[in-house]
Formats: C-alpha cells, sequence, structure tokens
C-alpha cells in the first residue's frame, strides 16, 4: 500500500475512530468521574461499561450478519457482561473486561497449533463482503502452500499481540488510577487492533504481489 491509499485508509476511517473513542473512552470516564463519588468505585465502574456493551449489541443488532467476526464480537460482548457478575474489587473487575482479549489471543495461537488458524474464516468473511470473485479464488486455493503460510502467519501474529495487549492492559490495570485507566486502557487496545489492521492489510497486499511475481522494493 503506497502513502496515498494508506493516508486515504486512515481518513475514510477517521469519523468511525473519533465514535468509537467517544463511545469507549469519553462516555465511560464521564459516567464513572460523576457516579462514583455517590456510588463508590465498583458500581460506577460496572455503569461506565454500559456505553461500550450498547454499542456493541446496537452494531450486531443493527448488520444482523452471522459470520466469524460477528461471532467474535458477541464472544466479546458476552464476556463484558459476564464481568457484571462477582464480586471484588474495581481491579478484578476490570481484569475481568479484559479476558475477552486474552481468549481471542488463545484462540488464536490454538488454532494456529492445530493446524486450523482462525485467521481463514474470518478472511473468508472479509472477502465475501468484497466480491464474489474474491471469494471464490481464496476458496479455490485453499490448498496452496503460499496461502497457508499467509494465513498461519497471520494467526499467529494476531494471537501474540492480543496476548501482548493483555499482559500490558494486567500491568496498567495494577499501576494506574481507574481514572487514569479508563483512558489508557482502551487506547492500548485500539492501538493494537489498529495496529494489527493496518499490518494485515500490508501483509496482505505484499504476499499478494508475491503471489503475481512482482518485484517488492525492501
Amino acid at each position: 500500500m503506497d502513502r496515498a491509499h494508506t493516508l486515504a485508509w486512515i481518513r475514510s476511517r477517521a469519523p468511525r475512530f473519533a465514535l468509537e473513542l467517544a463511545i469507549n473512552v469519553a462516555a465511560p470516564l464521564a459516567i464513572y468521574d460523576y457516579a462514583q463519588g455517590s456510588m463508590g468505585e465498583v458500581p460506577a465502574l460496572l455503569l461506565s461499561s454500559a456505553p461500550p456493551v450498547l454499542w456493541g449489541m446496537f452494531r450486531f443488532a443493527r448488520e444482523r450478519r452471522i459470520d466469524a467476526l460477528s461471532i467474535l464480537a458477541m464472544v466479546g460482548i458476552g464476556l463484558s457482561l459476564f464481568a457484571f457478575l462477582g464480586g471484588g474489587s474495581a481491579q478484578l473487575l476490570q481484569l475481568r473486561e479484559k479476558l475477552v482479549t486474552l481468549l481471542i489471543g488463545l484462540a488464536f495461537l490454538g488454532s494456529a497449533a492445530i493446524g486450523k488458524p482462525l485467521i481463514y474464516p474470518l478472511a473468508r468473511a472479509t472477502l465475501a463482503r468484497e466480491s464474489e470473485e474474491a471469494l471464490a479464488d481464496f476458496d479455490a486455493r485453499r490448498g496452496n502452500a503460499m496461502l497457508h503460510h499467509t494465513v498461519m502467519v497471520m494467526t499467529l501474529v494476531w494471537g501474540i499481540v492480543l496476548l501482548a495487549d493483555f499482559t500490558l492492559s494486567v500491568v496498567l490495570i495494577f499501576s494506574l488510577s481507574i481514572e487514569h485507566y479508563l483512558i489508557v486502557g482502551p487506547m492500548v487496545g485500539y492501538g493494537a487492533i489498529g495496529g494489527l489492521a493496518l499490518w494485515t492489510i500490508l501483509y496482505r497486499r505484499y504476499r499478494t504481489r508475491l503471489r503475481y511475481g512482482e518485484q517488492i522494493p525492501d
């Protein structure tokens, strides 16, 4: 992807990113700051989780799509709702909310370990929305060694980065105040997912150009 295409990709997603920040960072922080004085840390933290969870449910209901991507999204919502259960400190509540990152990271690595990389169904879901031709070409090359290598590398990278995101989040949960983590924590998550998304696009283009024998500059 050249610079112009990269900038265009970023600009096209800027409004959606701003909305995500408002719902997942600004709204929870505002709710927590408003509620924690009268309700206490844990109830206020639970209340602050409402906008991201409701937004995730709204997106799923609006798109009405059942595929690997939507299943992962619903797993995340389910684990976020699970975080509401049980007692414990605010830090333990925040840890339960990060379980989705840990479990999905382990799912990626586990799928690679058994030779059924999770990126494959995710890639199919993406290509199915792009064009029938792209999906048919992808399916026709399912047993191709080059495609298998590409999908395996993507799966391993996603698993490793998600586990790194979880590990860093654990450190931040126990070293930052709740208010600071409500700001920094989502930014770490967005950085991980955004970086993975951009890397995936670049790596996919790189491997596609290799497939067609184009010269790739260092």
